[in-house]
């Protein structure tokens, strides 16, 4: 596919060695991981995993130059506690910069956690804010059709530059060297 001039973009649980993170890089434009909970004992429960290895990746393709973006699920009850949020965003300015792009998702009941009600608006705005308080450029709110923060806004001047409806865009302002047209701040992704 890149030989042929195709982007190559992932969906990952973060789960990926090291090698095969330096076998993959190469080939690779974008990621997108899903960083789960910031504590070790919901991975332990939920994912019957561990943290430190999806930690470990999200650093490991950072710095082999894939563009990484991170999505949080919030579960309510689980890890939406305003401190573990904080932690995950500390962690995304500080590990991975503050120009990575956060998605931070409502979560729904659905087949095995039938038992925990809809992540709240109210939540998902404060974890919205912790994201922007800690310094990051780029954080959205997911599965909350017609929200204003599921859109991409220049960091710099606020210019809306990709506005969302769920999966579909239906605006993209950005140069093809990856510029606000307004002000002509660097916009990070893949953009050619």
């Amino acid at each position: 596919a890149k030989e042929k001039g195709l982007k190559n973009v992932f969906v990952s649980n973060g789960y990926l060695s090291i090698e095969a993170i330096e076998a993959i890089s190469p080939y690779l434009d974008g990621i997108n991981v899903d960083l789960k909970s910031f504590r070790d004992d919901f991975y332990k429960r939920l994912c019957g995993a561990r943290l430190k290895p999806v930690l470990d990746s999200l650093k490991a393709l950072k710095r082999a130059g894939v563009l990484v973006e991170v999505t949080t699920l919030l579960i309510p009850g689980e890890n939406d506690d305003p401190e573990e949020v904080k932690d995950i965003a500390q962690f995304i300015k500080e590990e991975l910069g503050a120009e990575t792009h956060w998605h931070i998702s409502r979560f729904y009941p659905n087949y095995r956690l039938m038992d925990h009600p809809p992540t709240s608006l109210e939540a998902l705005e404060k974890a919205y804010e912790i994201g922007k308080e800690a310094g990051l450029k780029f954080v959205y709110l997911g599965n909350v059709p017609g929200h204003q923060t599921e859109h991409t806004y220049c960091p710099s001047c606020g210019k809306l530059l990709i506005k969302r409806d769920l999966f579909r865009i239906e605006k993209l302002e950005i140069t093809d060297e990856g510029r606000c047209p307004a002000c002509g701040s660097e916009i990070e992704g893949v953009w050619k």
